[in-house]
Order: C-alpha cells, then structure tokens, then sequence
C-alpha cells in the first residue's frame, strides 16, 4: 500500500449553486454525496472560481495561475502551455495520474499530458466516442435519447432542428445544446453513469495491484452545464411548483451594465439581448430548474456510486477527495439567463467546495475563509510534498484544512475576458463589498451584507465613494502584483504576448 495519499477530484462543469439552495433561497437540491464528503471533512462556503468560464478556469485548475498569465483568457484560445501543470509534479512523485471525463483546457487532452483514461480534444461530446458504445454494448444500453421539454433556439439547436416535445440523441460535436429534457432511456446512459464507470473500473485494477504507488484520479463530468437532461425518477425528486422564485430574476438591469442584457438563445433574447421583463414566466423557469436539480442529483448519485467502490476496495482510508465545479451557472439570474457571458455576478463565480481527508482534516467542519480554484494545483501538490517550480498565483489550502481559523487573506479575485462578448473586467471581494471593474462599461459595486443577490449598483452613490476609492486601489494593487496588464484593445480572441 502506497504511504503517499492518494488524491481524488471529482469535477462539475457550469453548476446552478449560489441561491439554489445553498443559502436557503433556493430549493433544496438534494446531493446526499456531496454533503457525505462536507460531513466527513471540510466544506469551504466562500468558494470562487478564477473565472465564470471552461477553458481559463480549467487551465488555472492545472497550473495556479490567473487566465491573464496562463493566456487561455477565452475557450478555445488554444495558447501554448507555458507552466507547469500539477500533473507532471504528481509525476515526478511516484503518482499515477489517471483522467476520466472533460478536458476544455486547451490543446490536446489529459492523455497528452500524461494521464492515463477518456477524455477528448475542446469542449467535446462523451456520446460520440467508441468509448461510450463499447460502454452501451458491454452494459446492454440503448444510445441516450431525450423527450425535449424546452429549447432557447440557440445557433445549435436551429442547426440540429431540435423541437420541443420531440425526442432526440445528442450527437453534435459540442455537448452544449441550449435546451432541457426528459431522458427516455435509462439513467445508466448519463455520461456520469459512463464515467463513474470507468473510473471504478480503474479503481479495481488499483485495488487488485495492492496499490503499490499513489495515485491521482480526476473524474470531470460535463454536467450539469446545459443542456440539462435527467431521467423522470429523478425529475419526481423534485416539484418545480415549491421553487422558489430566484431572488433577482425580476431584475431591469437598470443600474447594471450593458453586458448585463446580452444573451444567446432567440427565445428569450432579441438581437442576441435579453428580452425584459423575460418572456418565460418563472412557472416555467420553475420547470426548467427542476430538471436542472434532478441532473445534478444524478450526477450526485453517480459520483456516489464511485465513493462506495472507494470504500469497498479498501482505498479509502489514505485517499483525499476534492468535490468541487469550475465556475455557476446564470440561470435564472438578473432578468433571466440562460447560460453565462461577460458579467460576474455571485451566481456565476461562487462554486461548491469540500475536502476529506481521513486522520487529517476533522469531519463536520465548515470554513468561511476566501479560497479559489487557483488554490487548487498547489493544494494537491502540498498533498504529495511538492511545490510548483515556476512562481504561481494560488496558494495551498493545507493550512486551512489543518486549521480553519488559519492566518488566511481578507480578500478574494475573480477575472473574465468574456464569453460571447468580449471584455476586461476583474472582481474585488471583500467580507462585505464586492467591486467589479468592467473595462469600457459601466463598473459596479455591491454590499453583499444587505444586498446580496445584487440587486442595487451603489457605484454612483456618493456615500460610498471612500468604500470604492479603497477598493480601487486594492484591485490595482493586485494588478500589479500578479502581473495583469491586459486591456481590452489587446484581445483578439488570444492574449497578445
């Protein structure tokens, strides 16, 4: 048996979290595994992502640096990889790196970087894979098909002619449809199900070798990114009557800026900007997030079904997991999104976070300290009594997990270079204010004590102006401090070097 821990991460893409049901504002998303790792170790509750976006999030999880240094600012950006990645440093450690899911990092994919399992090149789609039909063939499964219960008429969804009420099998390139709905077949075709599976195969081989080297495992659901698909057991779970109406959906966005009322999706959008007051009444949002909930507890029950191989083969005890989801989802935020773009509100950049690790992090704990996914890469690596060679941004959460009241910072960043819409806009979180400095845009500035689902931009409030003037200077200083020079006129898809 290996003495190193072994190190688990199990990854969500684009999860509904802040103000559904997490603070009690929303309905109760039941996630019995998720909380089963929060009760036995650690949950963070002022948990941020770097960015609200795949790629540069994704890229920050592998190396510890902010988008504006690793340089995949946008998807598919594509830039040359120019830090190290935690992988590599496991590597040279003794551990196995094992990868099991979606990549959306860059170029190439987890196996091109020395881990071994499933994944595929950009945003991908796990359906359209041998892997996945050799999983159907083995398990006697029918290709997953869906009952689809509403589309946004998205560029894709027009292409691919998808109607609602029609059923359909999700087979374009990027699994990325903007749509929801019922699945006809078994849960067991979720690509949760098909990569639980693997990683648990993987598992047995492990186990069966005596675990003779540590390893690493990451398990990277594409869900519940949209679309939003799951099973009606799993829908029943839930009676979209009793959720709630998500505080700022009715939002005119008057103090907002314009990026604020962009939006893809010809159902809820004009001119790709949101139609106000939304043309959905929440009786159908309240549908739409049923299903959404019902997804993430299927995945939730999924990922459990890999805790209980864990425990059942006996690798459990010297094995760390981190649960944790790149970056929210806007759904239902501000006027009614679908989907994410160039803003940052709470909804798309606070994300779910918790850490076991048995005989070293006490059970039951709940730590308020800010932490980030940029945090990440040197955590795991602190697991395995490493550091990064190269200077990075993030640092490790040991000291919080031996010690939640540890010395810790007082304040929390957050970037974008947009999605659809291209901006320069960086975030400044404080126990109380939040500053946002949208470049060419108006800026925002937010008291998260008693507004916080952002509702009221104090930013021309002459009151504030000392607040404001403080936190300014703060965000300029962690400019500085961490290198970011960008300004808008430099994008064109890829950081200028």
């Amino acid at each position: 048996m290996s003495k190193k821990p072994n190190i688990i991460f199990i990854f969500e893409d684009h999860k509904a979290y802040y103000g559904h049901g997490e603070l009690g504002k929303g309905g109760k998303i039941y996630k019995p595994n998720f909380e089963r790792i929060a009760n036995e170790g650690v949950e963070f509750t002022n948990s941020y992502t770097a960015c609200p976006l795949c790629g540069p999030a994704r890229r920050t999880i592998l190396t510890g640096v902010y988008p504006h240094n690793h340089g995949e600012i946008k998807n598919e950006s594509n830039e040359e990889y120019t830090y190290e990645m935690y992988f590599e440093k496991l590597a040279e450690q003794g551990y196995k790196n094992y990868y099991f899911g979606k990549w959306h990092a860059g170029r190439g994919t987890a196996l091109d970087f020395g881990c071994e399992g499933f994944s595929v090149p950009g945003y991908g789609n796990p359906y359209m894979t041998p892997e996945y039909e050799k999983y159907l063939e083995e398990n006697d499964l029918e290709y997953i098909q869906v009952k689809i219960q509403k589309n946004f008429d998205d560029p894709i969804s027009k292409h691919l002619g998808i109607e609602e009420g029609e059923l359909y099998e999700p087979r374009f390139p990027a699994y990325s449809e903007y749509v929801s709905g019922v699945m006809t077949t078994p849960k067991e075709t979720h690509e949760a199900f098909f990569l639980t599976n693997m990683a648990c195969e993987k598992l047995r081989e492990i186990a069966k070798d005596g675990n003779k080297e540590p390893f690493h495992m990451r398990i990277d659901f594409w869900g519940p990114h949209e679309p939003y698909f799951a099973p009606q057991e799993f829908i029943d779970r839930y009676d979209p009557e009793s959720i709630p109406e998500h505080p700022n959906f009715i939002d005119n966005l008057d103090t907002k800026p314009e990026i604020y009322r962009r939006q893809n999706g010809d159902l809820i959008s004009k001119d790709k900007h949101l139609i106000l007051p939304n043309p959905l009444p929440w009786s159908e949002w309240q549908k739409i997030l049923a299903v959404n909930y019902a997804e993430q507890t299927l995945i939730d029950e999924a990922a459990g079904i890999f805790l209980d191989t864990l425990e059942e083969l006996g690798l459990a005890e010297n094995t760390i997991i981190i649960w944790a989801a790149d970056h929210g989802d806007a759904v239902a935020c501000h006027g009614g999104h679908f989907d994410k773009d160039a803003y940052m509100p709470q909804e798309v950049i606070r994300v779910p976070l918790a850490i076991k690790w048995p005989g070293v992090v006490a059970p039951g704990q709940k730590c308020e300290k800010f932490v980030s996914n940029v945090d990440y890469p040197p955590t795991f690596l602190d697991f395995a009594g490493t550091t990064f060679s190269n200077p990075i941004d993030g640092e490790s959460l040991l000291p919080l997990l031996k010690n939640k009241e540890a010395e810790w910072k007082e304040e929390q960043f957050c970037e974008t270079h947009g999605h659809f819409t291209t901006i320069v806009a960086r975030v400044l979180i404080t126990e109380r204010y939040k500053h946002i400095y949208n470049e060419g845009y108006m800026d925002e500035l937010y008291d998260l004590k008693e507004d916080p689902f952002e509702l009221h931009n104090l930013i021309n409030e002459k009151e504030y102006s000392h607040i404001l003037e403080d936190l300014k200077a703060r965000l300029q200083q962690w400019r500085k401090n961490t290198g970011d020079k960008v300004k808008f006129d430099m994008i064109k898809g890829k950081r200028l070097k």
